[in-house]
């Protein structure tokens, strides 16, 4: 018999770096047993922000799904620029075809795309909203 789901909660946490916190806390589960598995699973994704899916149970045990880490995440520290502009038609950065490229390959598994084409529109519209200009690419 499968256990029954009380809570799906999607949070994001540094790499090796989730704490016990409200953010947990309202998840219901075992928040040092959570920190220590996370922590683990995510030591060699070190600098990265990492979102997860938690499903919390009603006996208090939990599953975890890592997910990729976020694509404007991603664009920012390619374009190398700290802060992403509010207006579109302002170039905050730029970055090149393979950059993107780059960045579309490793998203491939969280993203809504059957190629790497389809994948690079897709972190190319994320670009374009945070204003940073794509060299070479339309």
């Amino acid at each position: 018999m499968s256990k029954k789901v009380a809570k799906v909660c999607k949070l994001q946490f540094p790499a090796g770096g989730a704490k016990p916190g409200p953010a947990l806390a309202s998840a219901g589960i075992n928040m040092p047993q959570f920190c220590t598995a996370f922590n683990d699973a995510t030591k060699d994704r070190k600098g990265d922000l990492v979102p997860v899916v938690i499903t919390a149970y009603e006996d208090k045990s939990f599953d975890f799904v890592l997910k990729t880490t976020p694509a404007a995440v991603m664009l920012k520290k390619a374009a190398n620029i700290q802060k992403a502009s509010g207006d579109q038609k302002q170039v905050a950065g730029t970055i090149t075809v393979d950059q993107l490229k780059e960045i579309a390959e490793y998203k491939m598994p969280d993203l809504n795309a059957n190629d790497v084409e389809a994948a690079m529109r897709i972190v190319a519209g994320t670009a374009r909203n945070m204003g940073i200009k794509i060299e070479g690419f339309e």
